[in-house]
């Protein structure tokens, strides 16, 4: 043990021998007394405890001698957490009368007492700003500012509006009892005319259904705060009487003419978009405070560790356990939030602490959560930190090897968290675990049936936090925006038809899909032939959608679609399903021996992780016809609708499986001279691969063994190549193709095959692939799960898809070029994006001009743009040159006094290099309505 643990050690046990009453005489422990009981130097105990201090494990109480205290012991016996600011005091007594008159921290009763914003994580540091102009938005006579929060989904902004509720009362701008009214405008997005009901009100007879007047949320909230989530889904015209009721503070109710109305109402908005793009400019005019809260990842590494220490202070209060945690699964925890922020995290330690509940529910005390039975996605949040190497080592100055959190308080910032559960986790686990274990259910059963259980019910109620909208606008850099709305109502359709929930992968595909194929209508092209028969026969359902979205394409655009076009409709839908196929084929081995078979499963078990794969072990002497009924009662057991493959040792062996297929109906095939390699290569090629039965069995009877030889040979003679994956392999799947190509021409020196396939025949066409190729990325619609980089269609277009193609390139070891460019993809859809709105100007020749354009733009202005600015800039450029070249630019109407001297500035300069490189200039109003881009 390191010497910074011994004397953390000590400190924790000596203080969880104090009572309450211990704490309001003069106690702690001193470096000298832990010196002389720990035989370590004084000036080196001091050294730690300093360290310690840093880390906030431990209270310094002033005075001589300084004595030192354990922080979770202490909370845990004064009933509340302690703040950061506050573990260096003068006296113990401080925070003693602290707790007599808070009284009850659980229920928040002393927020008024104090400014609540200190007890929000980041006030002096990652939230410090975004504070300090909530405050002045506040406290601005007369009656505050309206306000916009901005940031992504989880970062907190419903909190944080509370939070400013809470600080006007606190500061007495509001009344003690001022509302604060929270509605999401997205409950109501496809009813915009009930939307603006809930939100001013109705007459009796404004509508049918309104059978009596009723109030809305601006008569509801007079007086205090109207908080308005997801604002960006309130419609123009919701928009618009927004800001006149911003303007005079009078509104009409629905079915009114007169807007003589009047509230006093302090509005925050909370959006996930950019304001300029998603909401009126008017509208973002009005309110003078936008605070943009930063994502988790942006936020200091100590601000993180204390979200991860608060969160886990709250289940350890839930489940009422000490709870501790290596230090790699602080880590991991900390790394695994991506989209969902601290919504996700929450979600993530909820899950571990609901699993390391069930692990040790037999111990009273404590929960321990260790890495290596974290879940595989969280797991992975280790190495998304440690690719941050700053992040890492700032965090080892705060972590030890375990932290310990105690049960001793809880603290609710908000009164309805919509990231709270409905449910207890901790009592679900506890009632159904009694239930299984009275029924004599086994203890690693019952272990595997509630884990899966936890993962329902956390991933069910968390899902509908995930925010949608961004893939629709990953999409809409390469479909046009008419397309993609109408393919969300035809997911829509989808959806309501199959009684199942798609994610936004099939809007993706069915707006390419579509874009597809009013292309091929436009220049005359037609699908190739599919197996129509089959396609029908296996998938009735989605043929019945199938034919609807048939009729609803013909409708809208007024073409004819083919027979053959409905057909790889239903392809598509059929393929992209939601929820894992757990349908394998299963495998048994059965041999002759005490363990023979035993022995090789549980190899291929510990090796793969993963498979359905069971083993029985034959006695000499145990007779055929046991043998047989317990080979019988196994394969009933394991087969999930694909069969069974029997690998055993003797050929006699081999018999059995006719036997056991005719007498259990389920289809079996039998390989003989069973080996471990055998095994493995069954369960991998089940598991992974997704094959049918004869599939696996011609694969395998063949199958030789790993021997280096072989693999040598294997890699002499195998090209890489990188696969593309669509709903048909045509079309979409040529353009990705296209795309990646381009990508990996101009960063290697050596040549890879992009192979284009379809999902329809992934499995079978993967297999002949591999056998001629080592197969080193796969870019597509679907993850085949394969041993290569997989790469989503948003990566490529909007995410770190190139980063990762070129990381592939070079984990295989090809050579790789100076000349990389994250900018390849952006440039080819900008040409083809191009391509559809300029008649006279050449896209392939102004192309590289209007990149040089954003590069300086990002250059003086010490700004680097995310790809989907960047196109979009790009693509607005070049479509207001066109507009110069035929004499028909934009003419700004609004006041450009208000706009940003610098920016225009830096516009003007570019347009210098604009005119030098084609003889074309922007005008005044084009660069006045650039600057209101960027």
């Amino acid at each position: 043990m390191k010497r910074i643990d011994k004397i953390c050690k000590y400190v924790y046990e000596n203080s969880a021998k104090l009572t309450l009453e211990d704490l309001k005489g003069k106690v702690g422990f001193s470096a000298s007394d832990i010196s002389q009981t720990l035989n370590i130097l004084r000036n080196n105990v001091s050294k730690e405890l300093n360290i310690l201090l840093k880390q906030n494990k431990i209270i310094k109480v002033k005075g001589r001698p300084v004595l030192f205290l354990d922080r979770s012991i202490i909370e845990e016996i004064i009933g509340y957490q302690l703040e950061l600011n506050c573990l260096e005091i003068d006296d113990l007594n401080d925070i003693v009368k602290d707790n007599n008159s808070c009284k009850d921290r659980k229920t928040n009763k002393s927020k008024d007492s104090k400014d609540p914003f200190d007890l929000l994580i980041g006030v002096n540091s990652g939230l410090k700003n975004q504070i300090e102009q909530a405050k002045a938005a506040m406290l601005y006579p007369p009656n505050g500012l309206h306000t916009l929060i901005v940031g992504q989904t989880g970062v907190g902004k419903t909190l944080f509006a509370s939070m400013m509720h809470n600080y006007a009362k606190f500061s007495g701008v509001l009344d003690k009892e001022a509302p604060f009214i929270v509605f999401n405008c997205a409950d109501y997005y496809n009813n915009p005319q009930l939307l603006i009901s809930q939100i001013f009100g109705h007459i009796k007879g404004a509508f049918t259904g309104a059978d009596e007047e009723k109030a809305g949320l601006v008569e509801k909230a007079n007086n205090g705060i109207l908080f308005l989530d997801e604002i960006h889904r309130l419609p123009p015209e919701g928009q618009e009487m927004i800001f006149y009721f911003m303007d005079t503070g009078t509104f009409n109710k629905l079915g009114e003419t007169n807007r003589k109305r009047k509230t006093n109402v302090l509005l925050i908005g909370a959006t996930t978009e950019e304001p300029g793009s998603a909401l009126l400019k008017t509208f973002v005019r009005r309110i003078p405070i936008i605070i943009n809260i930063p994502p988790l990842d942006e936020r200091p590494v100590k601000d993180r560790l204390e979200i991860v220490k608060f969160l886990l202070c709250n289940e350890a209060y839930r489940v009422n356990k000490k709870i501790l945690l290596e230090a790699d699964s602080v880590k991991a925890l900390i790394g695994s939030a991506s989209y969902g922020n601290v919504g996700q995290m929450k979600s993530n330690i909820q899950l571990v602490c609901a699993k390391g509940f069930l692990n040790s529910i037999d111990n009273k005390d404590e929960i321990e959560i260790k890495f290596n039975t974290l879940p595989s996605e969280i797991k992975n949040g280790l190495f998304t930190l440690l690719s941050k190497r700053k992040d890492i080592e700032e965090l080892s100055t705060y972590l030890d090897s375990k932290l310990v959190i105690m049960p001793g308080g809880y603290l609710n910032l908000i009164e309805e968290d919509r990231y709270e559960p409905p449910f207890n986790l901790y009592k679900i686990i506890e009632d159904k675990s009694n239930i299984l274990k009275c029924e004599g259910v086994d203890d690693d059963f019952i272990k595997q049936y509630i884990t899966t259980d936890i993962h329902i019910h956390i991933k069910s109620f968390y899902d509908k936090f995930i925010d949608n909208e961004s893939s629709k606008k990953k999409i809409l850099k390469i479909v046009d925006m008419d397309i993609v709305e109408f393919a969300d109502k035809v997911k829509e359709l989808v959806e309501n038809r199959l009684k199942r929930k798609f994610s936004n992968r099939l809007l993706c595909a069915l707006s390419l899909h579509i874009s597809a194929f009013l292309n091929r209508v436009k220049n005359n092209k037609s699908l190739r032939y599919v197996d129509i028969e089959d396609v029908i026969k296996d998938n009735p359902n989605e043929f019945k959608v199938s034919i609807e979205i048939k009729n609803m394409i013909e409708e809208k655009y007024g073409i004819e679609v083919p027979e053959m076009e409905v057909i790889y409709l239903t392809l598509l839908i059929s393929t992209i399903n939601e929820e894992q196929n757990l349908q394998h084929v299963a495998v048994l081995v059965v041999t002759h021996g005490l363990s023979t078979a035993s022995s090789m499963v549980d190899v291929t078990k510990k090796l793969l992780g993963e498979g359905i794969v069971e083993a029985i072990d034959m006695p000499l002497e145990a007779s055929p016809n046991q043998v047989l009924e317990q080979i019988i009662e196994k394969v009933k057991a394991i087969n999930t609708g694909k069969g069974v493959l029997f690998l055993v040792d003797m050929g006699s062996l081999v018999k059995l499986g006719s036997i056991v297929a005719e007498k259990t109906g389920i289809e079996v095939k039998s390989i003989d001279m069973v080996s471990t390699a055998l095994v493995l290569e069954a369960v991998r090629k089940c598991n992974r691969y997704d094959m049918s039965l004869d599939c696996v069995y011609e694969y395998l009877k063949d199958f030789k063994g790993y021997t280096v030889i072989d693999r040598v040979k294997n890699n002499e003679k195998n090209k890489k190549a990188i696969i593309t994956v669509c709903s048909t392999g045509d079309g979409t799947a040529e353009k990705l193709k296209q795309l990646v190509e381009n990508v990996i021409a101009k960063v290697i020196d050596e040549a890879i095959e992009v192979i284009p396939i379809g999902v329809n025949d992934i499995n079978s066409r993967l297999n002949i692939i591999e056998e001629k190729y080592n197969i080193i990325a796969v870019v597509g619609i679907m993850n085949p799960n394969i041993d290569a980089t997989f790469i989503s269609i948003e990566e490529l277009i909007a995410g770190n898809g190139e980063d990762m193609l070129i990381k592939a390139v070079k984990n295989h070891e090809i050579i790789v070029g100076q000349s990389l460019t994250n900018n390849i993809v952006a440039k080819d859809l900008c040409i083809d994006t191009l391509k559809q709105f300029l008649t006279f100007l050449n896209p392939y020749k102004i192309i590289s001009v209007l990149i040089k354009f954003v590069d300086i733009l990002e250059d003086e202005l010490k700004i680097k743009y995310q790809k989907a600015k960047y196109i979009s800039l790009i693509i607005h450029i070049g479509c207001a040159l066109e507009r110069m070249v035929i004499n028909n630019g934009l003419i700004y109407t609004e006041n450009d006094k208000l706009l940003d001297n610098r920016k225009i500035e830096v516009l003007r300069k570019a347009n210098e290099y604009i005119y030098k490189s084609l003889n074309i200039k922007l005008s005044d109003s084009e660069i006045f309505y650039i600057v209101e881009m960027i």
